[in-house]
């Protein structure tokens, strides 16, 4: 008898383990959002979660754990059990900015976690006062330039994405204008709408309304060419060239969590990236749906990791 039973083990053992993707899930997933409630990268989060559970289905269960930039639930997922029942939206901010900006951070975007996949692309906006006799980025730039340190650009507060954003622009464009940083996107936005402020790239879902309002006029967008999104307007990398600072949302998942495991997610978040009710859902928060494999999103957080540091240098972003 324990001869058949240590044979019955052995060949339990050697299950191949995509068994673990057979029955997974079983039970509902906590997606783990590391921003607050009702930001543009919630909105995002919780339109995956709804598709991707009913995909699954199992329920996936979105928890905001904001604070410090992101970090506080960005550690609570590095910490979590690798088992396909924590997984977490990830961003730019908690992944590219933030590990710029500090010394101490109590993770490793790109050792800490495994990728799965982006799942949209927020764009940035460069949006001027109406009111100025602006009608693109280059007539901004020259505005700038025949007024060098006497205009205003807006940010959500030093270090934000609209700050670095900002600062990239001035030093690519060879312009200065003077930083006035606001507590927050939409007090940063309000201030261009009032023209105290001249100018700000923020993120699209922050401006569109104010654009499609007529409060705001949006010269260009920051994705590297041409998209459906926005047909009648350029990219700011036609006028400054190589210039793109865009958003992005992906799934990541604790390290150690199990390929297959990790392979179902993948799949099943294409399958439902690829629908148009999905593509629709993205570009009614001002993204654009966007999938990538894992060796490609780490490679753009890698990227970001580095042209982030730039900017923080270029605007003289001390290490906390």
């Amino acid at each position: 008898m324990i001869k058949h039973t240590l044979i019955v083990a052995l060949m339990l053992a050697a299950v191949p383990p995509a068994g673990l993707a057979q029955d997974y899930p079983r039970k509902p997933i906590r997606l783990v959002m590391p921003n607050a409630p009702g930001s543009s990268i919630d909105f995002l989060g919780r339109i995956v979660a709804q598709k991707l559970g009913e995909a699954l289905g199992e329920q996936m269960v979105v928890e905001n754990r904001a604070g410090a930039g992101g970090v506080i639930g960005m550690e609570s997922v590095k910490t979590a059990a690798p088992d396909g029942y924590t997984l977490l939206a990830a961003s730019t901010a908690a992944m590219s900015i933030i590990p710029n900006l500090r010394s101490n951070l109590p993770y490793d975007p790109l050792q800490d976690f495994a990728f799965i996949s982006t799942y949209a692309l927020t764009p940035n906006a460069l949006v001027v006062n109406r009111s100025l006799p602006i009608k693109s980025a280059r007539e901004l730039v020259d505005y700038v330039k025949a007024r060098s340190g006497a205009t205003n650009m807006a940010s959500a507060g030093p270090g934000s994405q609209s700050h670095l954003a900002g600062v990239l622009f001035m030093q690519m464009a060879g312009i200065e204008s003077v930083h006035v940083p606001y507590k927050g996107g939409g007090p940063s936005v309000q201030s261009v709408v009032t023209g105290e402020s001249q100018w700000t790239i923020t993120p699209v879902p922050a401006v569109i309304g104010q654009v499609k309002q007529g409060q705001l006029r949006m010269l260009a967008h920051t994705l590297p060419g041409p998209t459906a999104q926005f047909p009648d307007v350029p990219a700011l990398a036609d006028t400054v060239a190589g210039y793109t600072f865009s958003g992005w949302t992906g799934l990541l998942a604790p390290r150690g969590t199990p390929q297959p495991i990790l392979d179902k997610l993948r799949n099943t978040l294409l399958k439902v990236a690829a629908t148009q009710e999905f593509r629709d859902q993205m570009v009614s928060q001002g993204a654009v749906a966007q999938t990538s494999t894992p060796e490609e999103f780490a490679r753009l957080v890698a990227a970001e990791l580095e042209s982030m540091g730039k900017a923080a240098r270029a605007a003289n972003l001390k290490l906390e």
